[in-house]
């Protein structure tokens, strides 16, 4: 423990402020990243096994089955469902229901934006620790007169470059956590979507109704007109 600590004390040494900021930054996003594994493992975010068989029950015309596949999920879109599938067939409905989705998912999308903010953010912040270390290192050496050791400006150069090195190690796994979990998202909206529009226009639903189009189009066959 002691040199973990150590060891720390003196990348913070040599760093400054932005590799402590870039410490910090990195610990609240790995806990912000750790929070929302644990909200979409709750919500059971990919999880609609059961769903999935609603709605192909409810697509060939099995509502008691569907209903019962509901009752067994636990995932975040059973209520907006089984709004809808027991809902009467109405535009309206329709529209609340994808407002209700969409309440969802903006909830379970909370924190990205802080995700995207800390990938971008966190390479400038190690390039603006970087300068000034490039700055301090020049200034180093101009003070050293004509007595110039080379050894000054590497060391110097290689300090400050150890922030740039702080901002990409924090906003890489940013980055790929957050199009990771946009992704997940997307296939959400995706699979949510197809679940409300099969539940308000059912295939068995849309066939009658083309069958009832067909019946009223059909051309009257059989008349004779006397001359």
């Amino acid at each position: 423990m002691n040199l973990v600590l150590n060891a720390l004390e003196r990348v913070l040494n040599l760093g400054g402020p932005v590799v402590l900021l870039l410490l910090v930054v990195s610990i609240l996003t790995t806990s912000l990243v750790l929070y929302k594994i644990w909200q979409y493992q709750v919500a059971r975010v990919g999880n609609h096994k059961q769903l999935s068989q609603a709605v192909a029950a409810w697509d060939r015309g099995d509502s008691q089955g569907a209903l019962a596949a509901v009752a067994q999920s636990r995932s975040y879109l059973v209520p907006v469902l089984h709004m809808a599938l027991t809902a009467p067939q109405d535009e309206r409905l329709a529209a609340r229901a994808d407002a209700e989705a969409e309440a969802r998912f903006a909830r379970l999308e909370r924190g990205l934006g802080a995700l995207d903010m800390v990938a971008q953010l966190a390479p400038l912040m190690g390039l603006f620790g970087t300068v000034i270390g490039m700055i301090e290192a020049f200034q180093k050496l101009q003070s050293a007169g004509s007595s110039v050791d080379p050894s000054l400006l590497a060391g110097g150069i290689w300090v400050a470059l150890l922030t740039t090195a702080a901002g990409l190690a924090v906003a890489m796994p940013a980055a790929l956590v957050l199009g990771w979990l946009t992704a997940r998202m997307q296939q959400e909206r995706v699979f949510a979507n197809h679940a409300l529009r099969v539940a308000f226009s059912p295939q068995k639903m849309v066939q009658s109704e083309r069958v009832n189009d067909t019946d009223h189009t059909q051309p009257v066959q059989g008349l004779s007109y006397a001359g």
